[in-house]
């Protein structure tokens, strides 16, 4: 009998980490429900965008109110920026606040499609590396600019599976496992995913985590839909472990032919 790989997580900067759902704070309709969705996802890993932080209103309600730093870690992000120069001194300032120097690097192209510039993604990935910073940078689904983002340092590679928000799910699960083919270091899928079966699939594709924020905080019940995901990353690492049966053009029955009378 073969037995199963054992899944024990993954490793981000020298941290390992058993929950491979990764989880924002956005856009949720109050704090209460923010509070109870990060709880039920199991994340252990929460990202939050710099921009957002209100430093001027310290009594305001904050998740840092709710989930201390010695047990999650928080991930500042460079979303809104539109330039390296804009992300790596959004990055500096984050790092000087908390001390991380894990972040998440996501610098715009378009304000449409919200779709990565990776030109500047790479020139900051490059820069921040040599600054210390473990870069997870969020890329298009190109398996050669992802492969140059890892070249240049980054500690993680997270290919949108569609576009920021819109919940299509995973558009290309080509691509994406062609980056997991090559790739050395973890890669998430990040943006795109809308309901559980997708972040089922990017896991199934061999993607070591999932990031999402809009799947569960606009869902009807985001509490529900934050432990539906949590179930359904859970799920689909075990089955890329199982392996899947081969696909076939034919039929072939369950049932032995043999000895029928």
């Amino acid at each position: 009998m073969h037995t199963a790989p054992v899944d024990t997580g993954f490793v981000l900067a020298g941290k390992t980490y058993k929950s491979r759902l990764l989880v924002g704070t956005g856009k949720y309709p109050d704090m209460d429900t923010c509070v109870a969705a990060i709880r039920a996802s199991g994340a252990e890993i929460i990202t939050v965008a710099v921009r957002r932080i209100n430093l001027s209103k310290p009594g305001e309600p904050s998740v840092y109110d709710h989930f201390s730093p010695k047990e999650y870690t928080y991930l500042p992000n460079t979303a809104g920026c539109y330039t390296a120069d804009e992300a790596i001194r959004t990055l500096r300032l984050a790092r000087e606040a908390s001390g991380n120097t894990l972040c998440k690097l996501e610098i715009i192209g378009d304000k449409n499609t919200l779709y990565p510039d990776m030109e500047q993604t790479l020139a900051a990935t490059k820069i921040l590396v040599k600054e210390g910073f473990h870069v997870m940078a969020y890329t298009t689904d190109d398996p050669v600019m992802a492969k140059r983002v890892e070249e240049a340092g980054a500690t993680a590679i997270m290919p949108l599976g569609a576009p920021i928000g819109s919940g299509l799910g995973i558009q290309n699960p080509l691509h994406i496992r062609l980056i997991v083919e090559q790739t050395k270091v973890p890669v998430l899928v990040d943006a795109g995913v809308g309901t559980a079966s997708d972040a089922t699939i990017a896991m199934e594709l061999g993607c070591d985590g999932v990031l999402m924020n809009t799947a569960i905080a606009s869902a009807k019940y985001p509490v529900k839909m934050a432990e539906a995901m949590k179930y359904a990353v859970e799920s689909g690492r075990l089955a890329y472990h199982a392996g899947r049966m081969p696909k076939k053009p034919y039929a072939d029955p369950s049932s032995p032919t043999e000895g029928l009378i």
